[in-house]
């Protein structure tokens, strides 16, 4: 299934918000790892090592995309999965 993904720029601020949107075709059922947070961090590499130190594993990847943005997953303790994501200085989302 193909989906539709924009990013909205919060005023005066980097952060960023993911909007998902999926064709229609009947009732929709979202996948249980497409519903989460997502965080852009500087560096992946000093992320992971951070997180290792504090014994928070990483659950999936470290993926890298097409695009050159690297990401991994760690699970929050109330069971969502929280993305952190790297992206090259050259990748554009907004």
């Amino acid at each position: 299934m193909i989906a539709d993904v924009a990013f909205l720029k919060v005023p005066n601020s980097e952060e960023l918000i993911e909007l998902t949107s999926f064709p229609p075709s009947g009732p929709v059922r979202v996948q249980e790892d497409l519903v989460h947070l997502a965080f852009q961090v500087e560096s992946l590499d000093d992320t992971i090592a951070s997180l290792n130190a504090k014994g928070v594993k990483v659950t999936d990847g470290p993926t890298t995309t097409s695009s050159g943005s690297r990401f991994i997953f760690i699970d929050a303790p109330d069971g969502y999965e929280v993305e952190l994501i790297e992206r090259p200085p050259n990748v554009k989302i907004v």
